[in-house]
């Protein structure tokens, strides 16, 4: 539970950190801080990590846990949908493709079978 803790509030921070990184980067022992931050957030007798996420992030989690649910059961569908949609279209340019192939396929080898006349297959014979 701990180490979820940690990887929650480390992964939001990342995420914050990506944009605000830009902004207060040129501060005087700006990475300093950061690696302090982060040292607190891991270390086990300050348990930072553990500290924001039952202060912070479980209530805000606790209070949007319908919307979470909601927003993915829609997810879920809408991905099945998808999934079915793009799988039809992949099945129906295979089966396009593998006919247009036989098509031009079986023109080559009706034309090759063509060659081979009756009279090619004496000619054949007659030379050998």
């Amino acid at each position: 539970v701990r180490w979820m803790m940690y990887w929650i509030v480390f992964a939001l921070f990342m995420a914050t950190e990506t944009f605000t990184d830009l902004l207060i980067s040129w501060f005087p022992f700006y990475y300093e801080v950061k690696m302090a931050f982060v040292v607190w957030l891991l270390s086990p007798y300050t348990r930072g990590a553990s500290l924001l996420y039952r202060r912070f992030v479980h209530p805000t989690l606790a209070r949007k846990e319908k919307d979470i649910d909601t927003f993915l059961i829609r997810t879920r569908e809408r991905g099945y949908e998808t999934m079915l949609r793009f799988g039809k279209r992949g099945l129906n340019l295979a089966a396009t493709a593998a006919v247009q192939a036989a098509a031009k396929s079986q023109g080559a080898l009706a034309g090759r079978l063509r060659s081979f006349s009756m009279q090619d297959l004496r000619s054949i014979r007659d030379e050998g």
